[in-house]
Parts: structure tokens; sequence; C-alpha cells
């Protein structure tokens, strides 16, 4: 994906979290974002075909700490996406922003969206190949 259908999902998906993409710089393939209370972050893209992760940092002391487990999870098995990563992220810094834990209906106006375009959609699928299978 080249770096400007990346920096578009980045886009959309900042349309749906307290996050604004406020520094995009395509020849280092940056991308970097910003939330209130003074919450930092940027997302290093890699470059096609090269097979590197997604890299995610924050020059903030106070917000580094909360990254790990997006850096965990990008440094775990199976490429990501853009999206993936950036939905870790969100996860990673809930506290930070002062917002409920994920399961917390409270914050379905961020979420809803992110969370029903793809999974469902795979769902029926694997239970209909599944009920095929067993005949």
């Amino acid at each position: 994906m080249d770096f400007q259908q990346l920096a578009d999902v980045a886009e959309k998906w900042c349309s749906n979290t307290p996050f604004e993409l406020i520094a995009t710089e395509e020849t280092e393939r940056r991308m970097d974002f910003y939330a209130d209370p003074g919450v930092s972050f940027y997302v290093l893209c890699p470059d096609n075909g090269c097979g590197d992760n997604f890299h995610v940092w924050s020059e903030s002391e106070d917000c580094l700490p909360f990254l790990q487990l997006a850096q965990d999870y990008i440094s775990s098995c199976g490429k990501k996406t853009l999206h993936e990563v950036l939905e870790k992220v969100f996860k990673s810094f809930r506290p930070l922003l002062g917002l409920p834990d994920a399961d917390d209906d409270a914050f379905e106006e961020y979420s809803a969206d992110v969370e029903e375009e793809e999974p469902e959609a795979d769902h029926p699928q694997m239970g209909a190949e599944r009920m095929t299978s067993c005949h």
C-alpha cells in the first residue's frame, strides 16, 4: 500500500477516535498523532514489499510505557495492517485518555464503527464452510 493510501486509512481511523493525524512525512513514511491531554505517538510504516513491520513510538516519557502492548502486538507473528496497529495503540492509551476499558458499553461511540465492519463479514463464511465440510 502506498503512503497516501496509508494516510487515508489513518485519517479514517482518527474520525472514530479522539486522535488527530497532525503530520505526515512521506520520505520517512512517518505519521504523527495527537490527542488531548497531551497523548502523542508516531507510526513508521514499512516500505512496500520490504517485509518490515510497522513501528510505533512516542517522544513523550509519559506515553512511551503505554505503547508496550502495541509494540508487543506488532512484533508478534503475522502481518498487521495499519488499522490493526492503530486500534492496538488506541487500546493501550485508553487509561491516559481517561476512557473506560474497551469492554465498557459507554465507549461504543468510538469503537462501534470499527469493530463491526470486517469481523462480522468473516464469521458467516467460516460457519458456512464448517457446515458444508461436515456433510
